[in-house]
């Protein structure tokens, strides 16, 4: 007997993933140039120079033998100390080698987090929208997944929600900011009042809520916009990150799980992540590319690309009369659609050979979201196509 949920997982792929495999398809028949597919988060921007220079430097000077061996479980200790020094200095908080877990990119974060973590029922709170693969990780690692709806006129946190869903079983809170799939970033004001809510709860309960910040769009976002960086706010924090955006190195499978001392039991905490990867195979991440996003940590790809494509899609939508909050950063943008069915407003798009997702799959029905790392000659000529599919709509 297989495992059901196992067999499910596999023989479904996600939404997203469908568009995309539909994408190539739809391309055969028609040509690529002829569909605007604006399905998946794969970043079009070339990664900085740099990071192929450091490869080929770390390939040719660098000792063979440990180039390609084993690290320690959690990583490189000087990739380690070489994170701690770029953290320390960028985000004024002071971090150490001992403080990071090297993962496979950030969902091996997430999962390290959450299933070193979680006790079977215990809650997991989530706010829509969200990236869908939580839920996924969440149930994977024996937990539920708390939905608080989405306030979109804003896309910052509904507290009156998320204070009725905290209880006893509340093990944690999952934030990403900037937000996957609406580009919104929590204001400094939103974040100092999560954090005393969680301070407050933790206490009635008598024991942490832990925030897990999921940060792979950290860098990517404009006008001079701020990040928070969350553990300056909410001892009780765990950040995961990952290089796949920062640095367009998404095939690399590179990130981290930083769990600052200011968490309560750090070293129980520590080891429970580290005890989690060890349980799921996440030991020992890549080790060319641990030493690559070491040397080039504090560099970030060429964001000025995907806020060209946002502006251009921001502005384009708002003339055709679409709905939608205005992106703080990443490179998606999620406008509402001009039918109550989603899903029917984005199998109609197809008619167009426009490929969106519908926001049903990121707990936020009644929305779209428009991947916008992709060439910005595309997302210019798309404008007629999505000209033609608001005007369907009034005939």
């Amino acid at each position: 007997m297989l495992n059901e949920r196992m067999v499910s997982l596999g023989t479904q792929r996600s939404v997203i993933r469908e568009l995309f495999e539909f994408g190539k398809i739809r391309a055969a028949e028609v040509g690529a140039d002829n569909v605007f597919d604006f399905s998946i988060g794969n970043p079009s921007v070339p990664a900085p120079a740099e990071v192929n220079e450091t490869a080929l430097k770390l390939i040719r000077e660098g000792d063979p033998v440990s180039l390609h061996g084993y690290t320690s479980a959690q990583g490189d200790l000087e990739v380690r100390q070489k994170l701690a020094a770029s953290v320390s200095s960028r985000f004024d908080f002071p971090v150490g080698p001992g403080n990071f877990y090297v993962s496979v990119g950030a969902a091996a974060a997430l999962c390290c987090c959450l299933n070193g973590l979680c006790n079977p029922e215990d809650e997991v709170i989530v706010f829509a929208p969200y990236f869908p693969e939580y839920k996924v990780f969440i149930e994977g690692a024996g937990a539920k997944m708390a939905l608080i709806p989405a306030d979109i006129e804003t896309f910052q946190i509904d507290f009156a929600k998320f204070e009725a869903a905290i209880n006893e079983k509340t093990k944690a809170v999952i934030v990403n900011s900037p937000n996957n799939p609406c580009g919104v970033v929590y204001s400094e004001e939103t974040v100092k009042k999560l954090g005393n809510i969680l301070r407050e709860k933790s206490k009635e309960y008598g024991a942490p809520i832990y925030l897990i910040a999921d940060e792979p769009y950290r860098e990517i976002v404009f006008d001079g916009t701020v990040v928070p960086y969350l553990p300056k706010y909410y001892e009780n924090t765990l950040v995961c990150y990952s290089w796949s955006k920062s640095l367009s190195l998404p095939g690399e499978r590179l990130g981290y799980v930083l769990v600052p001392d200011q968490v309560q039991d750090h070293d129980l905490v520590y080891a429970a992540v580290a005890g989690a990867g060890r349980s799921l195979g996440y030991v020992n991440a890549p080790v060319l590319f641990q030493r690559i996003c070491a040397e080039c940590a504090d560099l970030t790809a060429d964001v000025s690309v995907y806020e060209k494509n946002c502006n251009l899609l921001y502005n384009g939508l708002k003339e055709l009369g679409f709905e939608v909050v205005k992106p703080d950063g990443t490179f998606y943008i999620f406008p509402r659609t001009l039918e109550e069915d989603d899903i029917a407003f984005c199998e109609r798009a197809k008619d167009y050979n426009l490929l969106i997702v519908p926001g049903t799959g990121f707990g936020c029905p009644g929305h779209t979201r428009i991947s916008y790392c992709v060439p910005t000659e595309r997302v210019e000529r798309a404008l007629a196509a999505f000209k033609a599919l608001a005007d369907s709509y009034q005939k």
